[in-house]
């Protein structure tokens, strides 16, 4: 069943292959367009830098009237995501508009990790951190990045590869009598064997 709410769903899909905002993606499941899968990367040169962060967009039949239901998937250690993955932003509650498409939300989460609001916390201790201690809060923002790559599946940053020693040198080769002939030296002659010495003794 076609609704108001599916047909714009659709034209949020189309605009995501269209035009896809940077490091964010988003489809909605196979069998159902009400319920889709989201994928936000850490912003580059920030502590969320490599992170690959998941998340389910819950519609109802009053989108676009009423904003989805966003959380996180992953683990989050951030002022305005609560334990749940639930995430305190203003356009997701009272400053929601009709305006707003998938793309403009992911990409208004993305800016939130970055960029908190302290006052308005939904993680007590993250916002401490972020007021009080920035650079405990960046490792325990940097220790959520190592956990997202497992929870993608994907493995970490691969180490530089390391240079294989060096194979030694060829051991010199050793010339033929032809060759010691052209260089002007004498070959060496065989010595004559026992067998040989026992026919001259005979004669």
């Amino acid at each position: 069943m076609s609704t108001p709410a599916r047909k714009r769903l659709m034209r949020d899909f189309k605009r995501l292959q269209q035009d896809p905002p940077q490091g964010v993606n988003a489809s909605p499941n196979a069998d159902n367009i009400m319920l889709w899968n989201a994928v936000i990367f850490g912003p580059e040169d920030t502590p969320w830098d490599g992170g690959t962060f998941r998340l389910t967009i819950e519609f109802s039949e009053e989108y676009p009237n009423k904003a989805p239901v966003v959380k996180f998937k992953s683990n989050m250690f951030h002022p305005n995501i609560y334990a749940d993955g639930g995430i305190c932003l203003d356009i997701l509650q009272n400053q929601w508009s009709p305006i707003y498409d998938v793309s403009a939300i992911l990409t208004s989460i993305q800016s939130l990790l970055c960029d908190p609001n302290p006052a308005s916390p939904a993680n007590s201790e993250a916002a401490r951190l972020y007021d009080e201690n920035r650079r405990e809060y960046n490792r325990r923002v940097k220790e959520v990045v190592e956990a997202s790559w497992m929870d993608a599946g994907a493995a970490p940053p691969p180490a530089p590869a390391t240079a294989p020693p060096p194979a030694p040198p060829p051991a010199p080769a050793t010339a033929s009598a032809g060759e010691k002939r052209a260089a002007g030296e004498k070959p060496a002659r065989d010595k004559p064997g026992k067998a040989a010495k026992v026919e001259q003794a005979a004669k």
